[in-house]
């Protein structure tokens, strides 16, 4: 099939091609070429995540591979073992087996006679993730690498933990959302009449994630694979990373720019979970243009500039009105020539009796009992650009927490870094956490969440071997905040806000805690702080968003709906939070999607275990006659010693059940 619309090269695509392993497997590739591939032969460029391209990812795809092909590219999708049309089962993320048939398949890319032999790879999120560990790997045809919205660490920022506590927000909801697609079909019109027996092969051996993901809740070796920053010096091949800071993978583009020492880049603008170029909050780029330049360089060998350009570039985010949902984030874009910058300096606030001070300042205890409901303005985890997703106003949590305000600043303060808090504390139960969060305050109260960051207090000195606190002894603990640029305006405070809980995203402890911090000397904020400079204002501007024109048969897919809602029962103390999502596509050869999830947390203040998440979905798949429906229903609880965890999966096929699967089990807490 060819692409409509003017390209400097003609564009085909093979929906459908078949990549054969050493072990008998195949997987399924999408790929789209320039016409005279096999006489000019082109770089390949390799996306390789479980999403199936036949419907999840079809839509982003056909926007963003074909675009690569009409530039000189070898544009190709691929479906993991056990996911999509590919063959297999798929048995967790990131596994040792997943990286082997990566290996192979840039070795079949590279000798396929529309290719130079030359690959680069580019993913978001899990393909960010997979795209780094290969490189890792260090294949002899890997070229250079776009990551986005990924992670160096699997432990520290990823769906799983948080500081060392259970992310009780979206562990559960993501294995869930894994659980339902990975039982998903392939599609009939790809695999032919084996698609059925491949199906139940999935329905019968596919594991619930979570339950391995419960079983690790130290960082050990578990998390430690597939975590690059175990040994950055594998990475030789050019790492270009992406991200948002309204996304949780941020950290990491700080973290590679200073671990890696390979040629490198970084950018990171006001995106949630998305590509660049689609970006929200906005404003958008023309990351695909980007994308070009940065494999032109090193799979083309041409000589653009854009390594002469600087190491970072980052959106400086100015204050705003702060609310669940932006539509664009005002700022502007400025950048560093290296990293950790030189030229950064820490501006260090000390802690005293409810403010921030620079100087100073006298040890005074004070005592603070968390409250459950300190975290329900958090909004989402892993944000994807809907309505709600984003952290409202923090007036209401800056009143469930301990709060120190600096005086209204004098100048404006920019920030640019990872903010590092400081304290000593106490706690009256061994087991306890900490959440702490940054604000911007307007005069008159308005407070604008900066950074965040959370620890489990029984992992103060090490993630892999936590030991729980000696009630009422005093201990020093530092705890990391997220990366941010942020613009702080003259008259505003700077705020530190203290919590012993922070549900949904912290999983909760098992009994009530009150936190004793002290203030004084022991006790104090360091911020990263920037200066303007005359250079932010003659960096390159980006290009504006482009995509490919699109195919013959377009394919749809439609978010219906996606809403947060909080309820609360005022007689039982019982909070809930609801999101629920609904979309549906259309997509060539006539294959229909429909997809209802709804993710629900809820807790009743005084009582951690209470704490109870649940993730329900309904998936269906039809063409003509043709139809499935696959549902799943998690649920994970705790008591003071366990975590239970149940998932089950049924599975229709036009209207009859034809699997039906329950699995339910218990984890011990493990310093938890």
């Amino acid at each position: 099939m060819r692409i409509r619309g003017e390209f400097p090269r003609a564009v085909r695509e093979i929906r459908n091609s078949w990549v054969s392993l050493s072990d008998g497997c195949q997987l399924a590739a999408r790929i789209w070429l320039p016409e005279d591939a096999g006489i000019d032969p082109v770089p390949a460029i390799l996306e390789y995540i479980p999403y199936r391209k036949g419907d999840g990812t079809a839509q982003r795809d056909a926007l963003m591979h074909p675009y690569f092909a009409g530039y000189g590219y070898a544009a190709v999708r691929v479906d993991i073992r056990g996911s999509g049309d590919s063959d297999g089962v798929l048995l967790d993320e990131y596994l040792l087996q997943e990286q082997d048939d990566a290996l192979e398949v840039l070795a079949w890319l590279a000798g396929q006679s529309w290719c130079t032999g030359a690959v680069g790879m580019i993913g978001k999120s899990w393909g960010g993730f997979n795209a780094l560990q290969v490189a890792a790997r260090r294949p002899p045809e890997l070229g250079a690498v776009v990551t986005v919205c990924s992670t160096d660490d699997r432990y520290a920022d990823d769906v799983h933990y948080l500081g060392g506590s259970l992310l009780g927000a979206k562990m559960l909801p993501w294995a869930s959302t894994m659980l339902g697609l990975n039982a998903l079909p392939p599609d009939p019109e790809v695999v032919g009449e084996r698609w059925r027996t491949m199906w139940l092969e999935r329905l019968e051996r596919t594991p619930p994630f979570v339950e391995a993901w419960l079983e690790h809740q130290r960082r050990d070796s578990y998390w430690r694979h597939g975590s690059v920053c175990e040994e950055f010096s594998a990475i030789t091949c050019p790492v270009y990373a992406v991200g948002g800071w309204a996304d949780p993978y941020s950290n990491a583009i700080p973290r590679l720019l200073a671990g890696l020492s390979c040629p490198r880049k970084g950018l990171i603008g006001p995106w949630s979970h998305q590509y660049p170029h689609s970006g929200v909050p906005g404003p958008a780029i023309g990351f695909l243009q980007e994308c070009l330049r940065w494999w032109d360089y090193w799979l083309k060998g041409i000589d653009n500039g854009i390594m002469d350009e600087p190491l970072l570039r980052a959106w400086m985010q100015e204050w705003v009105e702060p609310r669940a949902f932006y539509a664009e984030r005002p700022g502007r874009w400025v950048a560093e020539d290296s990293w950790p910058s030189p030229t950064t300096d820490k501006r260090t606030f000390t802690l005293a009796d409810g403010r921030l001070v620079q100087g100073e300042a006298e040890e005074l205890r004070l005592d603070w009992a968390g409250a459950q409901a300190c975290g329900l303005d958090a909004g989402e985890w892993c944000p994807g650009g809907g309505a709600a997703d984003l952290p409202s106003d923090q007036q209401r949590e800056d009143g469930l927490s301990l709060c120190f305000d600096s005086e209204p600043l004098t100048e404006r303060l920019e920030l640019l870094g990872f903010p590092d808090v400081t304290l000593a504390l106490a706690a009256d139960r061994p087991l306890a956490l900490v959440a702490l969060r940054l604000c911007a305050v307007a005069p008159g109260g308005p407070s604008l969440l900066v950074a965040r960051g959370v620890l489990n207090l029984s992992h103060r000195e090490s993630h892999e071997h936590p030991q729980p606190l000696e009630p009422g002894r005093r201990y020093g603990v530092r705890v990391r905040l997220n990366a941010i640029a942020q613009a702080i305006p003259a008259g505003h405070r700077v705020r530190l806000a203290v919590s012993p809980t922070y549900w949904p995203w912290a999983w909760p402890s098992p009994e009530p805690v009150t936190l004793s911090l002290f203030t004084g000397s022991a006790s104090r904020v360091e911020l990263p702080s920037r200066s303007p400079r005359l250079e932010d204002e003659e960096l390159r501007p980006f290009d504006a968003p482009e995509a490919a024109p699109h195919l013959a048969v377009e394919p749809q897919a439609n978010p219906r709906r996606n809403v947060r809602e909080l309820e609360r029962d005022l007689a039982t103390g019982r909070m809930v939070l609801v999101r629920r999502m609904e979309d549906s596509g259309r997509f060539p050869g006539g294959l229909e999607t429909e997809r209802i999830r709804v993710e629900t947390c809820s807790i009743v203040e005084g009582d951690p275990l209470s704490a109870s998440v649940r993730s329900e979905s309904t998936q269906w798949l039809s063409r003509g006659t043709w139809s499935v429906r696959i549902e799943t229903r998690s649920h994970m609880t705790s008591d003071g010693e366990t975590f239970h965890v149940s998932n089950s999966v049924d599975a229709f096929e036009r209207g009859a059940r034809i699997f039906a699967g329950t699995r339910a089990f218990s984890v011990p807490r493990d310093a938890a």
